[in-house]
């Protein structure tokens, strides 16, 4: 039952809601009338200098009801602008991306959101602490907003920092329905750790004028549709030239033995996309302006539904203090790799009286997007020339580990290989012929034995292992569940040897061996002479209290066939999966394989993740997190809020086509779980 302010804020938005009040709030949003885009006020570039205190992003204001701030969003399609095309896109308040939304920590956020599209629609708060309920998965703890209805989000604001929202309905947030969302710390100014003269909101997205059905129909029927960059026979000669030839030769066959493509980075690229900063395509030239030696604070947010992007502003470097909407010790960088999902801030400080580019270049180097910081309106700066596009290495299929992570050409050491079952590769038809040490040790117990304390019954397809005998190699194994011999908390994921399943016709291969690729920069960088962040150089700004090692280790691996574009978590799709159960409290440690390669940037809702990248209790919180082909990586995860929630890849195209969970906080009530559960995603 509605309490009275919920039907006050019903009535006032019954009796405001008219013609001259949605021109009135559209106009102070910024909607430009024939400008490149419909733009929120924070996208355009601001005229007046401000002081220390104020930001020059402007934000939706909200009304004020019996002294509560109420922040109203209307979803709805709108004609939409971009590249010197029109189309239609999802907006929020009628703009790509959605109005700033501002809050402070301590208060309690009220935001009531109107959906006017003909289809059900959604809102999640991407990385803020919130009850189930209120989280926007349609499915799990939340109806979803039907059609000209009306759907209060309440809860409490736990935390700050730099994160967004976006449609959880269907493929809505490629087609528009997303946005900034920052938090300002309780004490204002105050309570930052750092110093800035003004702040700007960047963020980075991909759009395509085709029907985002229609590119998922395309993927599924040819997964390499969009890839216009595959090797040539140009390409073959030159490897020849630098390699040889049989190598060469070698080199092709593996590849088509695996079915694979070395070229397969992103599965939707700039052949189809436009990418944007702020809603704006580069040859709009977003525009942020500054005064020579003012600390210009910039808020990254990768609100991609499919493109990483490698971030730079050359002649700039950038000082990250925030990842995730977490503090971390200073780093000082020249360039960041930002997987989608997450977000960075970072400090700048222009000396000189001359324009920048802020440059943002997709991962597979298919496109960019851009703009401009400068003295005034009008400035621009060149566009760094583009780089070559990157290949798939031995690192990516798990083979290489020395210090070297991988040219290709180092593939004339592999003579007389079997291409049908690419060393450091498992194939589907190889498992049974491993050698003897690949094999895993008969240690598994069946899932109801020997875990007293943990309702091992209720784990859907999870498997605990025993302790290995010494000498025996500790191996990577989908669905494990460890609870002995668990290491120090806070310290990198060793090197393991994968076990013998392949996990069936959902995946195509899996590595020899995984390992903590925490400290590579990633495919296609490091080697431009520029520091590049590493996940290594994050560490929290405090250490904090409640650190302390794991209870229980739960293994789950991310798996794929490309070929088929089949995507899941330990070869099972989202269908025919059951729930992950957490116990509420309990201290556990998440580790992830990656068996597909492709990078994942993984996302966990309702708590945190912490990201163990070898600095003990200085390691970073994270809410999305990237996991490179062949990695092992482990996260410390502190389950305290009861409910069921999203764990998936935010690649969208991925998560529609499997590799999404329900994870189950228990309360201490029976789990009801989540087999034959549809879950609009």
């Amino acid at each position: 039952m509605k309490d009275v302010l919920s039907q006050k804020l019903a009535a006032a938005a019954a009796a405001n809601f008219t013609r001259r009040r949605f021109l009135h709030s559209t106009g102070a949003l910024g909607l430009l009338a024939g400008a490149e885009a419909l733009l929120p006020s924070y996208a355009r570039a601001n005229t007046g200098m401000r002081p220390a205190s104020a930001s020059s992003a402007a934000q939706l204001e909200p009304r004020m009801v019996d002294g509560a701030a109420v922040y109203d969003l209307t979803i709805a399609e709108t004609q939409f602008a971009v590249a010197g095309r029109r189309t239609t896109a999802t907006t929020v308040n009628g703009t790509v991306p959605g109005p700033l939304l501002r809050l402070r920590e301590g208060d309690d956020a009220i935001i009531r959101v109107t959906n006017r599209l003909k289809e059900d629609s959604s809102i999640h708060w991407h990385g803020i602490l919130l009850p189930p309920e209120m989280d926007g998965v349609p499915g799990l703890s939340f109806p979803g907003i039907r059609p000209g209805e009306t759907f209060e989000y309440r809860f409490p604001v736990k935390q700050h920092g730099t994160y967004w929202y976006h449609s959880h309905s269907g493929l809505q947030e490629q087609t528009g329905h997303f946005g900034p969302l920052v938090i300002d710390p309780a004490d204002g100014i105050a309570g930052y750790p750092y110093q800035f003269d003004r702040e700007y909101v960047v963020v980075l997205s991909d759009w395509t004028f085709e029907n985002p059905y229609n590119v998922l129909a395309k993927l599924k029927k040819q997964p390499d549709y969009y890839n216009y960059q595959k090797r040539t026979v140009f390409d073959f000669f030159r490897d020849a030239g630098r390699d040889g030839f049989m190598p060469t030769v070698r080199d092709r066959l593996m590849w088509a033995g695996m079915r694979m493509n070395p070229t397969d980075i992103h599965d939707v690229t700039g052949a189809t996309y436009t990418f944007l900063m702020n809603g704006m395509a580069p040859e709009a030239n977003w525009t942020g302006l500054f005064r020579p030696g003012e600390r210009v604070l910039l808020r990254f947010i990768n609100a991609s539904a499919a493109s990483y992007f490698d971030v730079r502003i050359p002649g700039l470097p950038m000082t990250v203090v925030q990842a995730s909407g977490q503090y971390v010790q200073p780093v000082e960088t020249d360039e960041i790799r930002i997987a989608i999902a997450e977000t960075y801030d970072v400090i700048i400080e222009p000396a000189a009286d001359t324009a920048y580019t802020v440059f943002a270049e997709s991962m597979d180097r298919s496109g960019y997007a851009a703009g401009t910081l400068a003295m005034r309106e009008g400035m621009s700066a060149a566009i760094p020339a583009r780089r070559e596009r990157p290949v798939l290495t031995m690192a990516d299929m798990g083979m290489d580990h020395g210090d070297d992570m991988g040219d290709m050409h180092d593939m004339h050491d592999m003579d007389g290989m079997d291409h049908d079952a690419m060393p450091g590769m498992i194939m589907p038809d190889s498992a049974a012929s491993m050698p003897p040490s690949t094999t895993p040790p008969d240690t598994l117990k069946s899932s109801a034995q020997g875990h007293e304390g943990h309702d091992m019954s209720a784990m859907g397809g999870m498997r605990s292992e025993a302790p290995t005998d010494s000498g025996a190699p500790r191996l990577a194994v989908a669905g494990a569940i460890r609870t002995s011999g668990l290491r120090a908390p806070g310290t990198l994921p060793e090197m393991l040897t994968h076990e013998a399943s392949t996990h069936g016709p959902g995946n195509a291969a899996v590595p020899m061996m995984v390992q903590s690729r925490l400290a590579e920069p990633g495919i296609g960088l490091g080697h431009d002479g520029w520091r590049v962040l590493l996940y290594t150089d994050l560490r929290a700004l405090h250490a904090r209290a409640d650190f302390s090692a794991p209870e229980r280790e739960v293994e789950l691996h991310l798996t794929g066939n490309m070929e088929r574009f089949m995507w899941s978590i330990d070869g099972i799709p989202f269908e025919d999966s059951e729930p992950i159960h957490f116990g509420h409290g309990e201290r556990l440690r998440l580790t992830m394989v990656n068996d597909t390669m492709m990078n994942h940037p993984m996302h966990l809702h309702g708590m945190w993740m912490e990201l163990e990248n070898g600095h003990g209790e200085m390691i970073p919180r994270v809410h999305t997190v990237n996991v490179k082909p062949a990695e092992h990586i482990s996260l410390l995860i502190t389950a305290d809020t009861p409910g069921k929630w999203a764990f998936h890849c935010h690649v969208l195209y991925h998560m529609d086509a499997g590799m999404f969970r329900v994870v189950e906080v228990a309360s201490g009530e029976a789990h009801d779980g989540m087999k034959g559960h549809r879950h609009e995603v």
